[in-house]
């Protein structure tokens, strides 16, 4: 469903840790081939089958910290002493050749990339922004538990962490509390079409 009657948006996606946007972004992706993801930087070597440009753009420390000197990134952090950051331009090259892009970030990353969006008209006239949450914390444990990826004492740091982002879902443009993959998806597909119809990105009729 590519609309070429309007701009492309660059469609942000949020949710605490086990909220499923991982899995929303992946669903979106495959139901619209005319969205891309943005490419993060790193300085972290590539892991085996990785290539560079496709799953990361991968940096030396150096040239890291030049385009950040440069003002190169619209977002950047240091996750266990690994340099993690998203190129403006990464962004802004993309939705020139027409493209829809998409974010996968944590609500701390959100809240930098709104804040850069707002002193940029181009991205901020394409930027919009989804917070997804399972309809309460009690869920969201369930789903961490099932997971089984995490020790219990792990798991009660991350609902902690889970309620202050959750606190942040008036900062966002929609909340999606999820339900199932199926209409999650279906959601995020109608936030999309709508956006796509806004009169501020419509491009008048021939």
């Amino acid at each position: 469903m590519n609309n070429t009657g309007s701009s492309p948006l660059l469609m942000l996606i949020s949710a605490p840790s086990g909220g499923g946007k991982t899995t929303l972004c992946q669903q979106l992706l495959a139901a619209r081939p005319d969205m891309t993801r943005a490419i993060t930087s790193t300085t972290r070597g590539p892991r085996p089958g990785e290539r560079d440009g496709v799953d990361y753009y991968f940096f030396t420390e150096a040239e890291f910290e030049r385009r950040v000197q440069a003002g190169g990134f619209i977002e950047h952090a240091t996750v266990f002493g690994r340099c993690y950051g998203l190129l403006r331009s990464e962004l802004l090259d993309k939705l020139h050749s027409g493209r829809d892009v998409l974010l996968n970030v944590d609500v701390q990353g959100a809240a930098t990339i709104r804040e850069r969006a707002m002193a940029d008209p181009e991205l901020q006239r394409a930027l919009v922004s989804v917070f997804l949450t399972p309809p309460s914390l009690a869920v969201l444990a369930e789903r961490l538990r099932k997971r089984a990826a995490d020790a219990p004492a792990e798991i009660e740091k991350r609902l902690g962490i889970a309620r202050q982002e959750i606190a942040q879902w008036r900062q966002f443009d929609y909340l999606l509390i999820s339900t199932s993959i199926p209409e999650d998806l279906r959601r995020m597909m109608t936030i999309v079409e709508a956006e796509k119809m806004r009169s501020a990105r419509a491009k008048a009729p021939q």
